[in-house]
């Protein structure tokens, strides 16, 4: 249902409030420039420092700026079942198409309490869900077994697969036939060489076209020019994650000129070594 690469967007913030007029740019920029979808309300997008009606208002100016040009997936996920709840009830009102819903954080729950986490939130909302599976964000990694029993519910219908581990995909696969996003920019064509079908992409955000072209070409083959392609992205997805996500990709789009880089605490600016090897990235590739 979800396939391609899909914006895992920023939320623009100017003075510590979320900048509208920006967040409707940047989503015109996505379209135009192929995304095929647009996942506000992530991570990438500081969800943990968004209040409750932001996030809500974030969902619903999204899925109306987009205005069904392309899906729009809302990050509703919590370590709390009935928030994750509540916000994904609120992303079906809102009309997203979708909803990403991250493996509780910190509780460290068994498998049968991910299972039940997610299975409280499928039978009270009928939205297409993404599992977010990232281990090393969450402390818990949700097992292919119970991806497997979870993949049954008739409105689970995709993984944001984010654990590193490439053996993961292909058991997921083996044992069921879910669709399965990279969560990880820089193993997006090995997933999709075992049979994945996307990316939910913080690179896309600076180069939205090319991660929408390499993506597509590979869906299709995998060949010689698709690894060059994977080759000189390489570089810009490592330097993504020489700090927390979103810190390095919002220093960016900063150094770019579409953003003014401006974060909300916990989170704060690069130190300056590292803004100099992002710099330096983005250099070669003929970025800046």
């Amino acid at each position: 249902m979800f396939t391609g690469s899909i914006v895992a967007l920023v939320t623009p913030f100017n003075g510590g409030i979320v900048d509208y007029d920006k967040l409707a740019e940047l989503v015109e920029y996505h379209i135009v420039n192929g995304t095929n979808g647009i996942l506000p309300c992530g991570t990438t997008g500081e969800s943990p420092t968004l209040s409750h009606n932001e996030h809500e208002e974030v969902i619903s100016k999204v899925v109306q700026m987009v205005n069904g040009r392309i899906p729009v997936i809302a990050g509703t996920g919590s370590n709390n079942t009935e928030e994750a709840l509540e916000l994904t009830k609120y992303a079906k009102k809102a009309g997203a198409d979708g909803a990403l819903v991250i493996t509780p954080y910190y509780n460290k729950p068994t498998q049968e309490g991910l299972y039940r986490h997610y299975k409280a939130i499928t039978d009270q909302v009928d939205i297409p869900i993404v599992i977010y599976n990232v281990p090393s964000r969450t402390g818990v990694s949700i097992s292919p077994d119970t991806v497997a029993r979870l993949s049954e519910m008739k409105n689970i219908v995709a993984i944001k697969e984010a654990s590193g581990d490439i053996d993961q995909t292909s058991q997921i696969l083996q044992l069921c036939d879910i669709t399965v996003l990279s969560g990880d920019d820089s193993l997006t064509l090995p997933i999709l060489s075992v049979g994945g079908k996307g990316v939910i992409s913080v690179v896309a955000n600076i180069l939205p076209s090319d991660v929408s072209k390499m993506v597509a070409k590979c869906l299709k083959s995998i060949d010689e020019s698709t690894q060059m392609m994977h080759n000189r992205l390489f570089p810009i997805c490592k330097a993504m994650f020489i700090e927390t996500n979103p810190i390095s990709v919002k220093t960016a789009m900063r150094l770019l000129g579409r953003l003014n880089g401006e974060m909300r605490l916990p989170l704060c600016e690069m130190n300056n070594e590292n803004e100099k090897k992002l710099r330096n990235a983005l250099q070669s590739f003929g970025l800046i």
